[in-house]
């Protein structure tokens, strides 16, 4: 008996409300789109790749907080300073997702605190992780997709995208 009773409780259980319940309240919708509340899921405006002078930062205000990649050159007129640049505006989205800054130094009589530091000659790319350790120093152009490939190496960076869900 007791059986039966438990049976019958739990179809009764599974067959959920009743048909004869009303329809739940439909909310009214807003009149303006003044009265439109903000998506919550909506996108994030872009972000957009940071492209500054040496003279306008220094490597401590990146600490922890961006990857500086720096280019220097002897002339702003250098063809290897201008294809440079020219890759890394062409596919910027790829750097600003790995917090990249981007800057630039062709003035060696300016005498900054980028060139003061990294000792370039010429042509130099140097790429320079959160912790402020030079980690790639290259004395020809690199592709937008060689530079991420190498910051992805970064132990920093994979610590990121291992904190992001990304890797097991």
């Amino acid at each position: 008996m007791k059986l039966k009773l438990l049976i019958f409780a739990m179809l009764a259980a599974a067959m959920g409300p009743a048909r004869e319940a009303p329809p739940p309240q439909v909310e009214a919708q807003p009149a303006s789109p003044e009265e439109v509340p903000a998506d919550p899921v909506a996108p994030e405006p872009r972000a957009e790749l940071r492209i500054l002078s040496a003279s306008d930062a220094s490597p401590v205000d990146f600490l922890w907080n961006a990857r500086p990649v720096v280019v220097f050159a002897d002339t702003p007129d250098d063809p290897a300073f201008r294809q440079q640049m020219r890759a890394l505006e062409g596919r910027s989205e790829a750097l600003v997702e790995r917090d990249v800054v981007i800057i630039a130094d062709s003035d060696p009589q300016a005498n900054s605190a980028w060139r003061q530091q990294l000792h370039p000659r010429g042509f130099s790319l140097v790429i320079i992780d959160k912790d402020g350790q030079v980690k790639q120093r290259r004395p020809l152009p690199w592709d937008v997709r060689e530079i991420s490939r190498a910051i992805d190496k970064l132990p920093l960076r994979r610590q990121e995208i291992g904190r992001a869900g990304l890797l097991p």
